[in-house]
């Protein structure tokens, strides 16, 4: 018996070789991955601490981050990985964009690849409306050839300036214009992927005919497509009836969206688009642009409470409005409190600014103080008299709700609204004092019209745990974010977290929602899609992640890791410190 006994000295001894073990195979992995490619590979420096975070909860540090130069570079870092991996069961690749992910998507402890230095090339069809894009777009950057043209990939998120398009393509984005357009899915229509045997594929839409010539093949993509057809074909009645009811989602994998039976055509860009890099390495998008409708009006509407939204909103549905946000009175509190940075980013003055707002100020004396609610309902159209008819149209059609409406605004005059909408998080995320935004339960969505029963029960969960929330987001698509800021460096903070998101996802899915809209799962709400879509659909997750990675190489623990191990993975890496 004694001679099993290991001392506490024996024991760190143990820890410390291991430990010196694996430091020593990760700057192999490394010097051999620099020999390989023509990009950069770091596994030291101020690269491995960047790339441990992005604008979630969590840190978790990678060993070794990689820039590929080519798509021939992200092909022989992930046969490099499946060559290693039976050898190395610690090695794997997630793909990283311009890391604005607030799931703690793009995080892993073994190998990040990063996109936006080299790959970040695309090109602009006009006549066709369409673009192909590599996922190190800066959104903003594709933006500058776009819009001279009146054109836009519309499904952009509220941080277009600085989020990057692979990003939006694997979360499935829906920002202020999905209400009219859609979300990214809707505009993807073929993508190039570097799958698990460390080769690139293209996928599109295939005819009955095309798709049994894939079959047919001798080679993994055609073992994918015989696997996969069966699965979705076989199960095609539980998957449809899985699909959530609500107008955006990006929780789980969209089996929902592979085979039209209608049309008879096969499409695993649709399963790509959300799948947040499980599957594969994005490489090339080619996604369907819309034309701008150029003349625009804004009505802002300013209401007492939450309960007239769900009426006001169905109301104006039938005007087709591009946008339909909100945020709450603690959000408008937060926007005065931090005018003056959005002031300076504008170029202006804070008197400046103010003045901007005064009538503003006037419908709060008329309110009797502060709304509860604002709504800024845009209108789009292609001539000026049309989007002034809809507003003046939309200005009384309200007259009957007890609400105060500002007269239409021209997109000058609204502009101040946007900067206050896209800017807000990034001003919140600067504030670190002694705070830091905590993005736990920030992007759920349910149907409109139950959202005066859905958001007392849902801010009470929050209140109950002591935690002060601001909201806003798409009205109309019932579709809002709460982002409070907490000082995570107390357990007895952090300790709250999971306990809230438990009450708070239970509460979405009772309500038939989706627990993401368009954030997509990560390490955050990974453990809950088995409650959301039940056994059977987490089973065929399970199954499809598998029929790609076999080998489970592309960013695991995201959309499938079983309920326990992701929550304490969850758990174990959320970020005390300020970010």
């Amino acid at each position: 018996m004694n001679d099993c006994l290991v001392t506490n000295n024996e024991l760190s001894a143990s820890r410390d070789t291991i430990y010196c073990m694996h430091q020593e195979s990760t700057g192999k992995t490394a010097d051999e991955l620099r020999d390989l490619i023509e990009g950069e590979v770091y596994d030291s420096g101020e690269q491995i601490d960047e790339y441990s975070r992005d604008w979630s909860l969590f840190k978790v540090v990678p060993e070794i981050v990689v820039f590929p130069k080519s798509h021939e570079d992200v092909r022989k870092t992930v046969s490099y990985i499946a060559e290693h991996k039976a050898a190395q069961p610690y090695l794997s690749i997630t793909g990283r964009s311009a890391g604005t992910d607030m799931t703690g998507g793009p995080l892993n402890e073994s190998i990040i690849l990063g996109c936006t230095k080299h790959l970040n090339n695309f090109s602009v069809d006009e006549e066709n409306l369409r673009a192909t894009v590599e996922p190190g777009v800066f959104y903003r950057d594709f933006e500058e050839d776009t819009l001279p043209e009146h054109l836009s990939m519309p499904s952009y998120p509220a941080s277009k300036n600085i989020a990057a398009l692979g990003g939006i393509v694997m979360n499935n984005s829906g920002g202020e214009r999905t209400l009219r357009y859609g979300q990214t899915r809707d505009y993807v229509e073929a993508v190039k992927m570097v799958l698990s045997d460390g080769n690139e594929y293209e996928f599109r839409a295939l005819s009955h005919d095309e798709l049994q010539e894939k079959k047919a093949q001798d080679t993994f993509e055609g073992e994918i497509y015989r696997k996969l057809e069966p699965v979705i074909k076989d199960n095609d009645e539980i998957i449809r009836a899985a699909e959530p009811q609500v107008s955006k989602n990006s929780a789980g994998y969209a089996l929902w969206r592979v085979w039209d039976r209608e049309a008879d055509t096969f499409d695993l860009a649709q399963l790509f688009c959300g799948s947040q890099g499980t599957l594969g390495i994005l490489t090339e998008a080619t996604l369907r642009l819309v034309h701008n409708k150029t003349h625009r009006r804004m009505v802002p509407v300013f209401f007492k409470s939450w309960e007239k939204m769900p009426e006001v909103v169905n109301k104006l549905l039938q005007y087709e409005p591009e946008t339909l946000e909100a945020f709450d009175d603690e959000t408008m509190k937060l926007g005065m409190r931090f005018m003056p940075k959005i002031a300076k980013m504008v170029g202006q003055n804070i008197v400046q600014f103010l003045w901007r707002f005064l009538p503003e100020a006037w419908i709060g004396v008329k309110m009797l103080g502060m709304p509860k609610l604002v709504m800024l309902v845009e209108i789009a159209e292609d001539s000026d008299e049309e989007a002034e008819r809809k507003a003046q149209e939309i200005e009384k059609a309200l007259e009957g709700f007890n609400v105060w409406a500002r007269r239409p605004l021209t997109e000058e005059e609204a502009e101040k609204y946007w900067l206050m909408r896209r800017n807000s998080f990034k001003i919140l995320t600067e504030q670190t004092h002694d705070k830091r935004t905590v993005p736990l339960v920030e992007d759920f969505c349910v149907k409109p019209e139950v959202m005066p029963v859905f958001l007392p029960k849902a801010l009470k969960i929050l209140a109950d745990a002591g935690i002060k929330a601001n909201l806003a987001g798409h009205a109309g698509n019932g579709n809002f974010h709460i982002i409070p800021l907490m000082d995570l460096t107390k357990k007895k903070n952090r300790d709250k977290l999971t306990g809230v998101a438990d009450r708070f996802y239970d509460l979405v899915i009772e309500h038939g929602g989706t627990i993401t809209a368009e954030h997509n799962d990560g390490i955050l709400r990974t453990p809950y899609l088995k409650k959301m879509y039940g056994e059977k659909v987490y089973d065929l997750f399970e199954e499809i992640k598998n029929i790609f990675d076999p080998h489970n190489i592309f960013n695991p623990g995201k959309k499938v890791s079983g309920d326990r191990n992701a929550k304490e993975y969850f758990e174990q890496h959320i970020a005390a410190e300020n970010k």
